[in-house]
C-alpha cells in the first residue's frame, strides 16, 4: 500500500476507529437514547491551577502566560466578573463613534447612534475580565420597532482568560434595511450570557435609520 501499511495493519486501525466512534456515540446518549446536552464543568478558582505545581518555575511561568494574568491579580473568587467600559459603531458613514458603558439615565432615552439605509457597520467593544476564564461569552442583538420585533442576530466571542488590560472585540458585520419603510427609529436590546448563562450585560438603546441622500 501507498502508505507502507499491510492490509492487514490497515483493517485494524479501521476497526479501532470504528470501536472509537462507536464508544463516543454511545457516552453521548442519554438511557431514552436521545442526545445529552453539554454541561460545562463545575468553576474552580483560577487561583487554584496557577497554585498547582507552583514549585514548577517554568510551568507557572507558561501558565501566567497561558492564562494572561498573573497570581497577584487573583484573589480566589470563583465566578469571573465581565465589565463592558464602552460600546462603537463602526461605519462608512460614521467612521467611528464611541460611547462609555454604563449609560447613564439621559443617554438611555436619546438615539445612541444614526445610520443611513444600506449601511454596513459592526458594533466595538471594550471590555475587562476579572478573577476566573469567563467560558462562551455569547450575544444577542433584538430589535423592535413600534413594539414589535423585526430583527434578532446572535454570535460568539469566545472564551476570556482574566487580564489588566481590555479586550477589544468587533461584532459581526450588518448591513441596516433600505426603503422608505425601514426609516425611523427603532428600540433594540444588547445581551451578553456565557456558558453558565450568566448575563454579563444587557444593554437597552435607542438608533434611528435615516435616508441615503
Amino acid at each position: 500500500m501507498a502508505d507502507g501499511k499491510t492490509e492487514e495493519e490497515a483493517g485494524s486501525s479501521s476497526l479501532v476507529l470504528k470501536d472509537q466512534k462507536h464508544k463516543f456515540e454511545e457516552d453521548d446518549l442519554t438511557e431514552d437514547g436521545s442526545v445529552a446536552k453539554f454541561v460545562p464543568p463545575p468553576l474552580v478558582p483560577l487561583l487554584h491551577h496557577l497554585q498547582k505545581d507552583k514549585d514548577d518555575e517554568s510551568l507557572r511561568r507558561w501558565k501566567e502566560k497561558l492564562l494572561g494574568c498573573v497570581e497577584g491579580d487573583l484573589d480566589g473568587q470563583v465566578e469571573p466578573e465581565v465589565t463592558f467600559h464602552s460600546i462603537g459603531i463602526i461605519s462608512n458613514d460614521l467612521g467611528e463613534n464611541s460611547t462609555s458603558l454604563p449609560l447613564d439615565e439621559s443617554q438611555g432615552c436619546k438615539v445612541l447612534f444614526s445610520l443611513k439605509e444600506g449601511t454596513q457597520y459592526q458594533f466595538k467593544l471594550t471590555f475587562t475580565v476579572k478573577h476566573n476564564i469567563v467560558s462562551g461569552l455569547a450575544y444577542c442583538n433584538t430589535v423592535w420597532r413600534a413594539g414589535i420585533q423585526v430583527d434578532q442576530s446572535e454570535g460568539m466571542l469566545g472564551t476570556f482568560a482574566p487580564q489588566q488590560d481590555p479586550y477589544i472585540h468587533l461584532l459581526d458585520e450588518e448591513i441596516t434595511p433600505s426603503g422608505a419603510l425601514a426609516r425611523g427609529v427603532y428600540m433594540a436590546k444588547l445581551r451578553f450570557v456565557d456558558d453558565d448563562k450568566k448575563c454579563h450585560m444587557e444593554l437597552g438603546y435607542t438608533f434611528e435609520i435615516t435616508k441615503r441622500s
